[in-house]
């Protein structure tokens, strides 16, 4: 038993507990909801290294029209940034396990947990990407696949897409500017034109 916790979520449990950001502090709180006082940065430390080993038993293939669209974002000269709140080892194993696909070269910035003070809901990971790339919020679209990822682009100024995964299908996106099942660039690039 890792951790002396007994812990078990099913798909659908562990889909509830990701409408919040922040592995860390996804486990605090549910520890606190169990009465339970926990290590939470050492099993969250277990945590990605079990995801990392998971990576790398057999490569990712990328959701619908992700390659497309940032093969073709890069021949049309925009800048692209995966602003994320996970840790940089994380982001290095999934772009490693992505690496038919996708090469971390394609992007502009990565931006991970260690560059960002406050995580996502709040705007810092957006504000610190704005000032990397020399971007105002009305130049950029981000896409998000959680509520937390479309609150803190929404705060930061800049219009979200909305792209949610199977685990957050049923988020609420209300909020997005427009909600997708599979990326297109013409469609991203027509969005473009209408914030300029």
């Amino acid at each position: 038993m890792l951790h002396n916790l007994d812990w078990q979520w099913s798909r659908e449990e562990y889909a509830s507990l990701l409408e919040k950001s922040g592995g860390k502090q996804r486990i605090e709180e549910y520890a606190k909801s169990n009465g339970q006082s926990v290590d939470a940065a050492a099993i969250h430390h277990s945590k990605s290294e079990i995801f990392q080993n998971a990576l790398h038993q057999e490569p990712l293939i990328a959701r619908s029209g992700v390659v497309d669209v940032i093969r073709k974002a890069k021949q049309n000269g925009l800048k692209l940034a995966l602003v994320t709140g996970t840790s940089e080892q994380n982001v290095l194993s999934m772009l490693e396990a992505l690496h038919n696909e996708i090469d971390v070269n394609d992007f502009d910035l990565v931006l991970n947990s260690s560059k960002i003070k406050h995580p996502k809901p709040d705007k810092d990971a957006y504000i610190v990407a704005l000032k990397e790339l020399n971007q105002t919020p009305n130049s950029c679209v981000a896409i998000e696949n959680n509520v937390d990822g479309l609150e803190s682009a929404k705060s930061a100024g800049i219009a979200c897409i909305a792209f949610p995964d199977e685990n957050t299908a049923h988020h609420n996106f209300k909020t997005a500017d427009l909600q997708v099942s599979q990326l297109d660039f013409e469609l991203l690039q027509r969005f473009l034109l209408v914030n300029p």
